[in-house]
């Protein structure tokens, strides 16, 4: 499973990129406006930090089928290689996937929230889905709803990719772990739950003062 950070904070990026071998960062009109920072710098800045095989997922703001193939077009020039669009499931947004796809420009359908959607947004040429996980939770089972949207993938062998977002926690995350989905792409909170373990962190400490207390060091040599 492919495994994504979902912020724009260009500081938890570098950080968890160092630790990780993340696959890539995805981004929203939302976060990038929490940055505080222009948002052409973001973006540029987070094209920077990333190298060619990583993937980055930006949005298109505009509503109307006319403004998202123009921010689609106006986002792939942004000098990623490895870049998607992000484009909502809107009845706008599927007239722009359709047309975006044949640009030959990749694209990440977004926002959405069932099992249709999924299936509209692949067949119009998407080549990744981002379904809501916790937000579709609200409406039912949204793990389960997602595993049945890999389930018409491999059904009907559609060449589109789920990237699950919109989690509260790690078990969300485990949960698709388990059921062959292909990526998650997981917010800095629910990360540090998948990166920090105090039951490792303590075994490590107890293994130190050992040696330490036996060797009066901390190190090997």
């Amino acid at each position: 499973m492919k495994l994504i950070l979902d912020t724009a904070d260009t500081t938890a990026i570098r950080y968890y990129n160092d630790y990780l071998a993340l696959d890539g960062v995805t981004t929203n009109p939302t976060i990038i406006t929490k940055s505080g920072k222009p948002y052409v710098d973001v973006l540029k800045e987070i094209v920077e930090i990333l190298d060619e095989d990583q993937a980055l997922y930006v949005q298109a703001v505009s509503e109307d089928y006319e403004g998202i193939v123009e921010d689609a077009k106006w986002l792939s020039t942004l000098g990623k290689k490895n870049i998607y669009i992000k484009i909502p499931v809107t009845n706008e947004g599927l007239k722009a996937i359709k047309t975006v796809h044949k640009l030959g420009i990749k694209i990440l359908a977004t926002a959405i929230y069932s099992m249709d959607q999924a299936y509209l947004a692949m067949h119009a040429g998407a080549d990744a889905l981002a379904p809501y996980v916790n937000r579709m939770c609200y409406y039912g089972n949204g793990v389960d709803e997602v595993i049945n949207m890999q389930t018409i993938i491999d059904n009907y062998g559609y060449n589109t990719e789920i990237v699950a977002a919109s989690f509260k926690n790690a078990s969300q995350v485990r949960e698709l772990m388990l059921n062959g989905i292909g990526a998650c792409t997981v917010p800095v909170d629910v990360m540090a739950q998948l990166f920090n373990n105090e039951n490792t962190n303590n075994a490590v400490k107890e293994f130190t003062a050992n040696w330490e207390k036996t060797y009066g060091k901390k190190t090997l040599r």
